[in-house]
Protein backbone atom coordinates (compact mmCIF):
# COMPACT_ATOMS: atom_id res chain seq x y z
CA UNK A 1 0.00 0.00 0.00
CA UNK A 2 1.45 3.57 -0.88
CA UNK A 3 2.35 5.83 1.91
CA UNK A 4 0.01 9.11 1.91
CA UNK A 5 2.29 11.95 3.42
CA UNK A 6 0.13 13.45 6.18
CA UNK A 7 0.07 16.65 4.07
CA UNK A 8 -2.79 15.03 2.10
CA UNK A 9 -4.58 12.57 4.83
CA UNK A 10 -8.04 13.91 6.55
CA UNK A 11 -7.72 16.13 9.39
CA UNK A 12 -10.51 16.99 11.99
CA UNK A 13 -11.78 20.15 14.11
CA UNK A 14 -14.68 19.28 16.33
CA UNK A 15 -17.33 17.99 13.65
CA UNK A 16 -15.76 19.48 10.53
CA UNK A 17 -13.00 17.22 8.53
CA UNK A 18 -11.11 18.79 5.50
CA UNK A 19 -9.68 16.59 2.73
CA UNK A 20 -5.95 17.42 3.55
CA UNK A 21 -4.22 19.66 5.73
CA UNK A 22 -3.51 22.51 2.92
CA UNK A 23 -5.66 25.63 3.64
CA UNK A 24 -6.30 28.92 1.39
CA UNK A 25 -5.21 31.06 3.44
CA UNK A 26 -7.31 34.52 3.67
CA UNK A 27 -6.16 36.50 0.99
CA UNK A 28 -8.49 40.53 0.62
CA UNK A 29 -8.59 41.23 -3.06
CA UNK A 30 -9.80 44.63 -2.86
CA UNK A 31 -12.61 44.28 -5.20
CA UNK A 32 -16.32 44.50 -3.44
CA UNK A 33 -17.94 47.23 -3.39
CA UNK A 34 -19.86 48.96 -0.47
CA UNK A 35 -18.87 45.27 1.06
CA UNK A 36 -20.33 43.13 -1.08
CA UNK A 37 -19.03 40.94 -3.50
CA UNK A 38 -19.51 39.75 -7.07
CA UNK A 39 -17.85 37.71 -9.78
CA UNK A 40 -14.25 38.22 -9.15
CA UNK A 41 -14.76 35.92 -5.80
CA UNK A 42 -16.70 33.55 -7.37
CA UNK A 43 -14.01 32.55 -9.75
CA UNK A 44 -11.46 33.63 -7.35
CA UNK A 45 -12.45 31.07 -4.80
CA UNK A 46 -13.78 28.63 -6.63
CA UNK A 47 -10.92 27.88 -8.70
CA UNK A 48 -9.02 27.48 -5.14
CA UNK A 49 -11.63 24.84 -4.11
CA UNK A 50 -11.23 22.94 -7.69
CA UNK A 51 -7.41 23.05 -6.82
CA UNK A 52 -7.64 20.48 -4.24
CA UNK A 53 -7.12 22.51 -1.11
CA UNK A 54 -8.58 20.86 1.78
CA UNK A 55 -9.54 24.73 3.48
CA UNK A 56 -10.66 27.59 1.74
CA UNK A 57 -10.80 30.73 3.56
CA UNK A 58 -12.65 33.93 2.34
CA UNK A 59 -10.76 36.93 2.66
CA UNK A 60 -10.71 39.42 5.49
CA UNK A 61 -14.27 40.12 5.71
CA UNK A 62 -14.92 42.84 7.81
CA UNK A 63 -18.03 43.33 10.48
CA UNK A 64 -19.20 46.50 9.81
CA UNK A 65 -18.55 49.70 7.32
CA UNK A 66 -15.77 51.38 9.31
CA UNK A 67 -13.66 48.43 9.77
CA UNK A 68 -13.02 48.15 6.64
CA UNK A 69 -9.92 48.36 5.34
CA UNK A 70 -10.17 49.86 2.27
CA UNK A 71 -13.18 51.26 0.47
CA UNK A 72 -13.06 47.62 -1.77
CA UNK A 73 -13.41 45.32 1.00
CA UNK A 74 -16.01 42.08 1.59
CA UNK A 75 -18.23 43.04 4.80
CA UNK A 76 -20.86 40.75 6.54
CA UNK A 77 -22.48 43.48 8.31
CA UNK A 78 -26.71 42.93 6.18
CA UNK A 79 -28.45 40.49 4.52
CA UNK A 80 -27.14 41.20 1.33
CA UNK A 81 -23.46 40.40 1.86
CA UNK A 82 -25.30 37.29 4.06
CA UNK A 83 -26.49 36.37 0.56
CA UNK A 84 -23.66 36.80 -1.55
CA UNK A 85 -21.81 34.58 0.90
CA UNK A 86 -23.92 31.62 0.98
CA UNK A 87 -22.89 31.53 -2.51
CA UNK A 88 -19.80 31.62 -1.82
CA UNK A 89 -19.85 28.92 0.86
CA UNK A 90 -21.95 26.18 -1.32
CA UNK A 91 -19.52 26.38 -4.60
CA UNK A 92 -16.72 26.07 -1.93
CA UNK A 93 -18.50 23.07 0.06
CA UNK A 94 -19.64 21.70 -3.45
CA UNK A 95 -16.24 21.03 -4.98
CA UNK A 96 -15.23 19.22 -1.93
CA UNK A 97 -13.45 22.06 0.57
CA UNK A 98 -14.50 22.97 3.63
CA UNK A 99 -15.69 26.87 3.62
CA UNK A 100 -14.29 28.97 5.91
CA UNK A 101 -14.34 32.84 6.59
CA UNK A 102 -12.45 34.93 8.83
CA UNK A 103 -13.81 38.22 10.29
CA UNK A 104 -11.82 41.20 11.00
CA UNK A 105 -11.78 44.76 11.71
CA UNK A 106 -9.15 47.08 10.31
CA UNK A 107 -9.08 49.41 13.29
CA UNK A 108 -6.87 52.23 12.94
CA UNK A 109 -5.67 50.83 9.63
CA UNK A 110 -8.84 51.66 7.95
CA UNK A 111 -9.88 54.18 5.98
CA UNK A 112 -6.71 53.40 3.28
CA UNK A 113 -5.98 53.07 -0.56
CA UNK A 114 -6.15 50.01 -2.13
CA UNK A 115 -2.61 48.37 -2.76
CA UNK A 116 -1.97 49.28 -6.26
CA UNK A 117 -3.12 52.39 -5.59
CA UNK A 118 -0.37 53.14 -3.31
CA UNK A 119 -1.70 51.92 -0.40
CA UNK A 120 -1.73 55.35 1.43
CA UNK A 121 -4.33 56.31 3.62
CA UNK A 122 -7.76 58.34 2.69
CA UNK A 123 -8.10 61.59 4.41
CA UNK A 124 -12.16 62.10 5.65
CA UNK A 125 -12.18 64.83 3.37
CA UNK A 126 -11.24 62.98 0.64
CA UNK A 127 -13.70 60.57 0.94
CA UNK A 128 -12.00 58.23 3.69
CA UNK A 129 -13.50 58.25 7.19
CA UNK A 130 -11.59 58.15 10.88
CA UNK A 131 -10.28 55.07 11.55
CA UNK A 132 -11.21 53.06 15.41
CA UNK A 133 -8.35 52.01 17.65
CA UNK A 134 -7.92 51.36 20.81
CA UNK A 135 -5.71 54.41 21.30
CA UNK A 136 -5.26 57.79 19.65
CA UNK A 137 -2.01 56.90 17.82
CA UNK A 138 -1.89 56.85 13.94
CA UNK A 139 -0.70 54.36 11.82
CA UNK A 140 0.34 56.59 8.80
CA UNK A 141 2.72 59.48 9.49
CA UNK A 142 0.39 61.70 7.63
CA UNK A 143 -3.27 59.84 8.83
CA UNK A 144 -5.54 61.60 11.17
CA UNK A 145 -5.52 59.98 14.97
CA UNK A 146 -7.83 57.26 15.28
CA UNK A 147 -10.90 57.81 17.19
CA UNK A 148 -10.12 56.00 20.83
CA UNK A 149 -13.09 53.89 21.74
CA UNK A 150 -14.67 53.69 24.22
CA UNK A 151 -16.17 51.25 26.56
CA UNK A 152 -19.29 51.20 25.11
CA UNK A 153 -17.81 51.58 21.55
CA UNK A 154 -15.67 48.35 22.73
CA UNK A 155 -18.61 46.61 23.51
CA UNK A 156 -20.41 47.47 19.93
CA UNK A 157 -17.46 46.19 18.04
CA UNK A 158 -17.80 43.51 20.00
CA UNK A 159 -21.25 42.32 19.35
CA UNK A 160 -20.83 43.32 15.24
CA UNK A 161 -18.22 40.72 15.57
CA UNK A 162 -20.82 38.32 17.22
CA UNK A 163 -23.87 39.54 14.45
CA UNK A 164 -21.15 38.65 11.75
CA UNK A 165 -20.86 35.02 13.15
CA UNK A 166 -24.40 34.76 13.06
CA UNK A 167 -24.58 35.72 9.51
CA UNK A 168 -21.78 33.68 8.88
CA UNK A 169 -23.43 30.41 10.24
CA UNK A 170 -26.51 31.06 8.27
CA UNK A 171 -24.79 31.13 5.15
CA UNK A 172 -23.16 27.97 5.63
CA UNK A 173 -19.82 28.76 6.51
CA UNK A 174 -18.32 25.78 8.95
CA UNK A 175 -14.86 27.69 10.16
CA UNK A 176 -14.52 30.94 11.25
CA UNK A 177 -11.39 32.65 11.64
CA UNK A 178 -11.08 35.65 14.22
CA UNK A 179 -8.10 38.63 12.38
CA UNK A 180 -6.51 39.37 15.65
CA UNK A 181 -2.88 40.06 13.38
CA UNK A 182 -1.48 42.02 10.89
CA UNK A 183 -1.92 45.56 12.67
CA UNK A 184 -5.70 45.46 12.70
CA UNK A 185 -7.72 45.83 15.71
CA UNK A 186 -7.99 43.15 17.93
CA UNK A 187 -4.29 42.64 17.55
CA UNK A 188 -4.34 46.32 18.12
CA UNK A 189 -5.21 45.50 21.70
CA UNK A 190 -3.06 43.14 21.81
CA UNK A 191 0.35 44.99 21.08
CA UNK A 192 1.95 47.61 23.58
CA UNK A 193 2.42 49.77 20.54
CA UNK A 194 -0.67 50.95 19.72
CA UNK A 195 -2.30 49.83 22.80
CA UNK A 196 -1.63 52.98 25.68
CA UNK A 197 -4.90 52.51 27.47
CA UNK A 198 -4.96 52.55 31.31
CA UNK A 199 -7.84 51.12 31.87
CA UNK A 200 -9.16 47.58 31.75
CA UNK A 201 -8.37 46.85 28.26
CA UNK A 202 -4.44 48.16 28.81
CA UNK A 203 -1.42 47.48 30.55
CA UNK A 204 -0.41 44.07 31.07
CA UNK A 205 -0.79 41.25 28.53
CA UNK A 206 -3.42 39.93 30.06
CA UNK A 207 -5.72 43.08 30.25
CA UNK A 208 -4.75 43.99 26.66
CA UNK A 209 -6.33 40.34 25.54
CA UNK A 210 -9.66 41.61 27.14
CA UNK A 211 -11.17 42.56 23.90
CA UNK A 212 -10.32 39.59 22.06
CA UNK A 213 -11.88 37.09 24.75
CA UNK A 214 -15.09 39.14 24.88
CA UNK A 215 -14.67 38.64 21.38
CA UNK A 216 -14.10 35.04 21.25
CA UNK A 217 -16.84 34.81 23.78
CA UNK A 218 -19.43 36.74 21.81
CA UNK A 219 -18.64 34.61 18.78
CA UNK A 220 -18.41 31.57 20.29
CA UNK A 221 -22.72 32.56 22.21
CA UNK A 222 -23.67 32.76 17.99
CA UNK A 223 -21.20 29.92 16.71
CA UNK A 224 -22.24 25.97 17.64
CA UNK A 225 -20.47 24.23 20.08
CA UNK A 226 -19.63 21.58 16.95
CA UNK A 227 -18.08 23.70 14.87
CA UNK A 228 -14.19 24.99 14.84
CA UNK A 229 -13.10 28.56 15.47
CA UNK A 230 -9.44 29.57 14.54
CA UNK A 231 -7.27 32.60 15.62
CA UNK A 232 -4.97 34.73 13.37
CA UNK A 233 -2.24 36.03 15.50
CA UNK A 234 1.24 38.21 15.05
CA UNK A 235 3.45 36.02 17.37
CA UNK A 236 5.58 39.20 17.20
CA UNK A 237 5.41 42.67 16.18
CA UNK A 238 9.41 42.58 14.80
CA UNK A 239 9.93 45.30 16.46
CA UNK A 240 11.51 46.38 20.60
CA UNK A 241 8.64 47.16 22.86
CA UNK A 242 6.21 44.55 20.93
CA UNK A 243 4.75 41.60 21.05
CA UNK A 244 7.19 38.66 21.45
CA UNK A 245 6.99 34.83 20.80
CA UNK A 246 7.02 34.26 24.51
CA UNK A 247 3.90 36.62 24.16
CA UNK A 248 1.97 34.46 21.77
CA UNK A 249 2.86 31.44 23.33
CA UNK A 250 1.46 32.89 26.67
CA UNK A 251 -1.64 34.27 25.16
CA UNK A 252 -2.61 30.53 23.32
CA UNK A 253 -2.03 28.67 26.24
CA UNK A 254 -4.90 30.99 27.71
CA UNK A 255 -6.37 30.20 24.32
CA UNK A 256 -5.87 26.82 24.96
CA UNK A 257 -7.05 26.84 28.56
CA UNK A 258 -10.75 28.25 27.33
CA UNK A 259 -11.39 25.27 25.33
CA UNK A 260 -13.45 27.40 22.89
CA UNK A 261 -10.71 28.05 20.18
CA UNK A 262 -9.15 25.09 17.76
CA UNK A 263 -6.46 26.25 16.06
CA UNK A 264 -3.88 29.07 16.34
CA UNK A 265 -3.15 30.63 12.72
CA UNK A 266 1.16 31.68 13.62
CA UNK A 267 1.18 34.91 11.51
CA UNK A 268 3.52 38.15 12.34
CA UNK A 269 4.08 41.60 12.13
CA UNK A 270 1.85 44.12 10.73
CA UNK A 271 1.71 46.73 13.56
CA UNK A 272 4.03 49.45 12.82
CA UNK A 273 5.43 50.47 9.68
CA UNK A 274 8.94 50.53 11.93
CA UNK A 275 8.97 46.81 11.86
CA UNK A 276 12.32 45.23 10.42
CA UNK A 277 11.90 41.25 9.78
CA UNK A 278 15.44 40.28 9.81
CA UNK A 279 15.43 37.89 7.16
CA UNK A 280 12.51 36.58 4.80
CA UNK A 281 12.98 33.21 3.39
CA UNK A 282 10.68 30.33 3.05
CA UNK A 283 9.21 29.13 6.28
CA UNK A 284 10.40 31.84 8.08
CA UNK A 285 7.15 32.03 10.18
CA UNK A 286 7.11 28.26 10.61
CA UNK A 287 9.04 28.19 13.99
CA UNK A 288 6.31 30.34 15.84
CA UNK A 289 3.48 27.64 14.84
CA UNK A 290 6.15 25.41 16.25
CA UNK A 291 6.50 27.49 19.46
CA UNK A 292 3.35 27.74 19.94
CA UNK A 293 2.08 24.44 19.31
CA UNK A 294 4.92 23.05 21.96
CA UNK A 295 4.49 25.21 24.17
CA UNK A 296 0.67 26.02 24.58
CA UNK A 297 -0.31 22.54 23.16
CA UNK A 298 -2.93 23.98 20.66
CA UNK A 299 -3.15 22.89 17.09
CA UNK A 300 -1.42 25.23 15.05
CA UNK A 301 -1.30 26.82 11.35
CA UNK A 302 1.97 27.51 9.92
CA UNK A 303 2.13 30.34 7.17
CA UNK A 304 4.95 32.27 5.23
CA UNK A 305 6.95 32.13 2.22
CA UNK A 306 5.55 27.97 1.67
CA UNK A 307 5.89 27.18 -1.79
CA UNK A 308 7.42 23.46 -2.32
CA UNK A 309 5.07 20.60 -1.78
CA UNK A 310 8.25 19.18 0.05
CA UNK A 311 8.44 22.01 2.55
CA UNK A 312 4.78 21.71 3.26
CA UNK A 313 5.02 17.92 3.85
CA UNK A 314 7.93 17.87 6.10
CA UNK A 315 5.96 20.80 8.20
CA UNK A 316 3.12 18.57 9.08
CA UNK A 317 4.65 15.77 9.30
CA UNK A 318 7.22 16.45 11.53
CA UNK A 319 5.01 18.22 13.67
CA UNK A 320 5.73 21.57 13.52
CA UNK A 321 1.69 22.54 12.55
CA UNK A 322 -1.47 20.91 12.02
CA UNK A 323 -1.93 22.79 9.01
CA UNK A 324 0.03 24.76 6.13
CA UNK A 325 -1.61 27.86 5.02
CA UNK A 326 -0.68 29.30 1.61
CA UNK A 327 -1.24 32.53 0.12
CA UNK A 328 0.88 33.54 -2.81
CA UNK A 329 1.65 30.12 -4.28
CA UNK A 330 -1.58 29.81 -4.44
CA UNK A 331 -2.23 33.24 -6.14
CA UNK A 332 -0.47 31.84 -8.65
CA UNK A 333 -1.47 28.56 -9.04
CA UNK A 334 -4.81 27.73 -7.95
CA UNK A 335 -4.41 23.91 -8.48
CA UNK A 336 -1.26 23.78 -6.43
CA UNK A 337 -2.79 21.28 -3.74
CA UNK A 338 -2.91 19.10 -7.45
CA UNK A 339 0.67 19.33 -8.51
CA UNK A 340 1.85 18.82 -4.66
CA UNK A 341 -0.24 15.29 -4.22
CA UNK A 342 1.31 14.30 -7.59
CA UNK A 343 4.81 15.59 -6.77
CA UNK A 344 4.31 13.19 -3.33
CA UNK A 345 3.19 10.91 -5.12
CA UNK A 346 -0.30 10.58 -4.43
CA UNK A 347 -3.65 10.11 -6.49
CA UNK A 348 -4.81 13.80 -7.10
CA UNK A 349 -8.33 14.27 -6.38
CA UNK A 350 -9.68 15.93 -9.60
CA UNK A 351 -13.34 17.17 -10.03
CA UNK A 352 -15.06 14.95 -12.83
CA UNK A 353 -14.89 18.00 -15.15
CA UNK A 354 -10.62 18.03 -15.17
CA UNK A 355 -10.31 14.30 -15.24
CA UNK A 356 -9.48 14.05 -18.65
CA UNK A 357 -6.35 16.13 -17.35
CA UNK A 358 -4.95 12.94 -15.00
CA UNK A 359 -1.95 11.77 -16.27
Amino acid sequence: MTHIPLLFQPVSFRSVTARNRIVVSPMCQYSAEDGLGNDWHIQNLGAKAAGGAGIVFVEATHVSAPGRITHHCLGLWNEAHQAFLARIAALIGGLGAVPAIQLAHAGRKGSSKRPWEGGGVILPDQGGWVPLAPSPIPFHDEGVAPHELSKAEIAEVVAQFARAARRAREAGFRIIELHAAHGYLIHEFLSPIANRRTDAYGGDLARRARFLMETISAVRAEWPDDLPLFVRLSCTDWMPGGLTVEDAVELSRWLAERGDVDLIDCSSGGIALAQEIPSLHPGYQVPFAEAVRAGAGIATGAVGLITEPTHAAEIVANGRADLVLLARALLADPAWPLRAAKALGVKPELPAQYLRAAV
